[in-house]
């Protein structure tokens, strides 16, 4: 029985051994706060909490009164503290004597979120993106009037393609009233019938860099209709404001040589187009020469008179043939004249006198009965060779 303890012994040793590990006298942990609550005598009380594992923690009145923000579940922290054994739990905790944000983690975690909904979305995609002009007329900066970046790309433009106009929009990069004016500005530069706009700033950490984070500068950048290189801190920083520009720089001056082609860029341009017009010219020649060689060569150029006689045989066959069915007609029309003359003349009453037949007319009208015919009337009897006039003596019928 002598080799056994009780439970307080130990657990009194144990917070002997971890109030002298040097290595647990100031320990700096970073987690998540849960189960917040505060003491009426101003005391915190909390658990510092990861993916793996959790802490109890408590802040003595005397530091938590240094506190200068509210703690409150699901914040991310970084701590300072002791850890210990409380005795009348036997739990181990970390006693607090500092606590500050996690901005860092905090806003890597807000950073991921917007990019991943804003790449949902479609903000991202190549199809949206609007091309970069090769020789601008004029250019915008969007950033803060002072400063290496505004420097490095006047003198990178300056330097490179001086005939290019350079308008500054001066805005604050940096700060909770930075969003605000980044997106004021591209809006406004938006109306200026720019080629292209640089938006950036120099270098910084995340909490500098921020407002090129936010949704509002985001989606200010996505419906800008002209084109917008994103030109934001250093090659290794990158910003949802990178993600949704027409085009990524790694540094500001990097923007301004993307826009601006430099004078040696331009003469090789000009050089290289001088070439091809002229090789396209001299192909046009050389062309034409050929379609003009082959009309000189043709048989209708060399004899011009063939071109007439084929339409000349053409009409001739054209008559022949026109003749031959004008003469078909006719004969036709001949046909039906002589026929019709036939039969007028089986008609003809002329021919009936011949016969040794008369007309008799009375009063110029041709009768063929007696009614009507009364004596002393006056008839005219038509014969072959004349007519003769008389008076009816005496009416007799059949």
């Amino acid at each position: 029985m002598n080799d056994y303890i009780t439970v307080g012994a130990l657990t009194r040793y144990i917070k002997y051994r971890l109030d002298n590990d040097p290595n647990l006298q100031e320990v700096c942990l970073k987690g998540e706060i849960s189960n917040f609550k505060k003491h009426t005598r101003g005391h915190f009380y909390f658990t510092i909490k990861d993916e793996e594992s959790r802490i109890s923690a408590i802040m003595f009145a005397s530091n938590a009164s240094k506190v200068n923000f509210e703690l409150q579940d699901g914040m991310k922290v970084l701590v300072k503290g002791k850890v210990t054994v409380f005795e009348g739990t036997g739990n181990y905790q970390i006693y607090v004597s500092e606590i500050k944000e996690d901005g860092i983690g905090n806003l890597f975690e807000l950073y991921e979120k917007l990019k991943k909904d804003l790449e949902k979305e479609g903000l991202f995609k190549v199809e949206h993106k609007k091309p970069i002009p090769k020789i601008p007329n004029r250019i915008g900066v969007i950033t803060a009037p002072t400063g290496a970046a505004v420097r490095d790309i006047m003198s990178t433009i300056n330097r490179r393609y001086p005939l290019c106009e350079v308008i500054l929009f001066p805005s604050l990069v940096q700060g909770k009233d930075a969003k605000d004016d980044i997106v004021k500005n591209i809006k406004l530069a938006d109306t200026y019938n720019l080629d292209v706009i640089i938006c950036g700033r120099g270098g910084g950490s995340i909490e500098d860099l921020w407002a090129f984070n936010e949704e509002i500068v985001a989606r200010a950048i996505y419906e800008c209709n002209t084109p917008i290189i994103s030109a934001v801190g250093h090659e290794i920083d990158f910003t949802i404001a990178d993600f949704v520009a027409d085009k990524r720089a790694e540094t500001p001056t990097a923007a301004a040589e993307m826009c601006a082609p430099s004078k040696s860029d331009l003469i090789n341009l000009l050089k290289q187009m001088e070439l091809r017009l002229n090789k396209n010219i001299n192909s046009l020649i050389t062309n034409n020469k050929l379609v003009l060689h082959k009309l000189m060569d043709s048989y209708i150029l060399k004899n011009p008179m063939s071109m007439y006689e084929v339409k000349e045989e053409k009409l001739s066959n054209d008559i022949e043939r026109l003749n031959g069915f004008i003469k078909i007609v006719l004969d036709k029309k001949n046909d039906r004249y002589n026929h019709l003359v036939e039969k007028l003349e089986v008609l003809n009453p002329l021919n009936t006198l011949k016969r040794g037949y008369t007309i008799t007319k009375k009063e110029g009208k041709v009768i063929s009965s007696i009614k009507g015919i009364k004596s002393n009337d006056v008839l005219e009897i038509n014969l072959n060779d004349g007519s003769i006039i008389t008076n009816v003596k005496e009416v007799k019928e059949n």
